[in-house]
């Protein structure tokens, strides 16, 4: 999912170069989306994985 993040970001910096700034903008959007989405996965994995240590 990071990889996604990463490829939208890119392609936001790079339509948002070039001039294309509807296209940067919802490439943008998604790239956060994503980002938030990882960051609540990754924190859900971590609090499971403490849990499952404590038994």
């Amino acid at each position: 999912m990071l990889y996604w993040t990463l490829v939208f970001l890119v392609l936001a910096l790079v339509a948002g170069a070039l001039g294309f700034g509807g296209i940067a903008g919802m490439a943008a959007g998604v790239a956060q989306v994503l980002f938030f989405v990882f960051l609540v996965v990754l924190v859900w994995s971590l609090v499971a994985g403490m849990r499952d240590q404590a038994r």
